[in-house]
């Protein structure tokens, strides 16, 4: 997209719509808010969110790679050694997602029908 022209998300063609398909994804929004916490291997990832696929988190991975919102760091050892971190601007919306996490479980009850 050129510099001058401006995202607009509310029109059916712009690209911006793209990103927020990959960050309003279930397992991006998972994904982020554990790397805000650190540098973390994939079977870590594996291990801290339930019911996602080896496949999946390999996709979601490398999308938000794609989006410089995580770094991979491949060690180059034997055997191999990889980790994954969140870039300046992935921590920036990780921010944005942390508070979205926290206003989900402030207000879980009321949102489930259940009575605090």
């Amino acid at each position: 997209m050129p510099d001058d022209i401006k995202a607009d998300p509310y029109a059916a063609l712009c690209p911006s719509r793209q990103i927020i398909a990959v960050i309003g994804d279930k397992w991006s929004l998972l994904v982020i808010p554990l790397l805000a916490r650190g540098a973390m291997r994939n079977a870590e990832l594996m291990r801290a969110i339930e019911g996602i696929s080896q496949k999946m988190l390999t996709q979601t991975l490398k999308r938000l790679e794609e989006y410089n919102l995580v770094l991979r760091h491949d060690y180059g050892e034997v055997p191999p050694r990889v980790d994954y971190r969140l870039s300046a601007l992935g921590q920036s919306l990780a921010d944005v997602i942390c508070t979205l996490d926290d206003w989900v479980v402030e207000n879980f009850a009321e949102l489930s029908g259940r009575q605090s």
